[in-house]
């Protein structure tokens, strides 16, 4: 109990390997989000899970919103590590 409300955390070279089509939130976080059709949506803001998966929040300087972006196949096509970038199946217009 006395860690109640306490953040744990880890050094980063003990983390386990992530598998292939998995990431670490930290890793995805501050990379840029683009759509098919290659306009920049903004950058990952920070994640949450809304219990049935993760969810990108996605925020642009010159956007006053914010996208919450489903972190799925269904909506995300690729994630380039090497590249820092995110191409999702997005709309501006989606709010």
């Amino acid at each position: 109990m006395a860690l109640k409300g306490s953040e744990v955390g880890i050094p980063r070279d003990r983390f386990p390997v992530a598998e292939e089509g998995e990431y670490y939130w930290t890793d995805l976080q501050g990379m840029q989000v683009v759509n098919r059709e290659g306009v920049h949506l903004g950058s990952v803001d920070s994640l949450f899970s809304n219990g049935a998966q993760s969810v990108l929040v996605v925020r642009c300087g010159d956007h006053e919103g914010e996208w919450l972006i489903p972190f799925v196949a269904a909506f995300v096509d690729d994630v380039d590590e090497a590249t820092r970038r995110i191409r999702v199946d997005w709309r501006p217009e989606w709010q």
